[in-house]
């Protein structure tokens, strides 16, 4: 019998939870759940017979090693922060390793003894990362059969709203980790354009977007992920004079300028921690106004000033509907504004009873072929089944279980800190993922 020792059993964890155990019959499997919070580890295992859940607390050295040591393959959606001290103790007890969130320096660092050790550590196998590289991969492998010249390639992906619940005026909800969200886009951001390096310091993240029309569902905002030219090495695309190449990030129309404005008051840095207990949100935004616009004025007029708006602008409007002009209690003491942000928008963007999520992906490629200039698009649109059964859970734990699959099995004997980049990885994954559902509309047109 083979053991799986998943950790963390939030909501982001549910889809590859019951599908691990729907395997587990199949291949003879015990799967152990594991989390800070054991109800929640319970209430995901069900009662299934072939599940086990148990309190689990990563920082605990002890938790660790009882649990590891006796599982064959840890799957962790816990906090990116924390597999680096997961990895280096599926080296101690020579276990593999699934993640579904990037690979840091530290990991990669451990690439050559997680290949003596014999054992995989496969990062970046979720949604974003993991799906986009699945699709893109692909997309490559079949235009170069083909003896196409790769020019450019684009990559974008957002966790959004159902149109069926998109009923506020920043078209958005939390479906994943709120702080994450807050965080986004923060350091320099870099990628290939026409065969020059960009770069666009976060100051101007926000302000620097781009549009996309997908299928039937809109008109969607694009702003960069942090560093796109680290993937050219990953996609073997260094040799192939490629022009473009640029991952990005989809929010609805009217998202990126309306949190710029968070970004120019500073309301989105984690790196001090402030004391507001006491306050409220009005005495917050107070705090972040220049005196010369406060003076005589409203907060929301003086807001209006500093940012540049006029009070009937829709920016305006959509700071005013999150209530920081109604003097509501923050209820902390010690925060980051990072922080303080993130709990207003917890109150005000949650997931309500019968909210559905929905991930929309979109990669191009551009190629030359036969000496005409071509692009290969392939969208995808996955929508919710409600607040609990979502989009997201589904799409990054599928890939992430059906790797785990691939490795219990033995059908799969990469070894090291990998990324899932090969055909044997992509391939039996895509194929599996469009059982459920999961798959791309694909069009190739000639471009100018």
């Amino acid at each position: 019998m083979k053991n799986i020792l998943v950790l963390g059993a939030g909501k982001s964890a549910s889809r590859l939870i019951t599908y691990l155990l729907s395997q587990s019959e199949k291949y003879d499997w015990q799967i152990t759940v594991g989390d800070l919070e054991e109800d929640m580890a319970k209430k995901r295992v069900a009662n299934h017979s072939n599940g086990w859940a148990v309190k689990f607390d990563v920082k605990d050295e002890q938790d660790r090693a009882t649990h590891i040591a006796k599982t064959d393959i840890v799957v962790s959606l816990l906090p990116f922060v924390f597999h680096y001290t997961v990895a280096q103790d599926c080296l101690k007890f020579q276990k593999h390793l699934v993640t579904a969130s990037y690979v840091d320096k530290d990991c990669i660092a451990l690439n050559d003894a997680f290949e003596e050790a014999g054992l995989l550590f496969m990062g970046e196998i979720g949604l974003d990362p993991g799906i986009d590289h699945l699709a893109t991969m692909k997309m490559i492998k079949d235009l170069k059969e083909k003896n196409a010249k790769i020019n450019g390639v684009y990559s974008f992906a957002g966790a959004l709203l159902h149109p069926e619940s998109d009923n506020n005026p920043w078209h958005y909800k939390f479906t994943w980790a709120p702080m994450n969200v807050v965080k986004a886009g923060q350091g320099i951001s870099q990628y290939l354009f026409e065969h020059k390096a960009k770069y666009i310091p976060y100051n101007r993240i926000f302000s620097s977007h781009s549009e996309r029309s997908i299928g039937d569902v809109g008109l969607f905002e694009i702003y960069p992920n942090r560093d796109s030219v680290k993937y050219l090495e990953k996609y073997n695309l260094e040799e192939e004079g490629i022009g473009t190449f640029l991952r990005g990030t989809l929010r609805k129309k009217g998202y990126c300028d309306a949190w710029n404005a968070f970004v120019k008051l500073g309301w989105t840095d984690d790196s001090y921690k402030i004391d507001v207990k006491g306050q409220t949100y009005t005495d917050f935004l107070k705090s972040y106004l220049p005196l010369k616009f406060l003076t005589g004025n409203s907060p929301e007029k003086a807001l209006g000033l500093f940012l540049g708006l006029a009070a009937d602008h829709q920016i305006m409007h959509q700071l005013k509907w999150l209530g920081i002009y109604d003097h509501h209690p923050i209820g902390l003491e010690n925060a980051s504004p990072a922080e303080i942000l993130c709990k207003l928008l917890e109150g005000k963007w949650k997931l309500e009873k019968g909210d559905k999520d929905m991930i929309v992906m979109l990669h191009e490629v551009e190629y030359e072929i036969d000496g005409q200039k071509r692009k290969l698009t392939a969208s995808l649109v996955n929508m919710g089944e409600d607040e609990e059964k979502t989009a997201i859970a589904k799409l990054v734990g599928l890939p992430a279980g059906i790797m785990t699959k691939l490795i219990a099995t033995k059908q799969v004997k990469l070894k090291g800190v990998r990324i899932p980049i090969m055909p044997e990885v992509y391939e039996p994954i895509l194929k599996e993922l469009a059982t459920y559902g999961v798959g791309f509309d694909e069009i190739d047109e000639a471009i100018a």
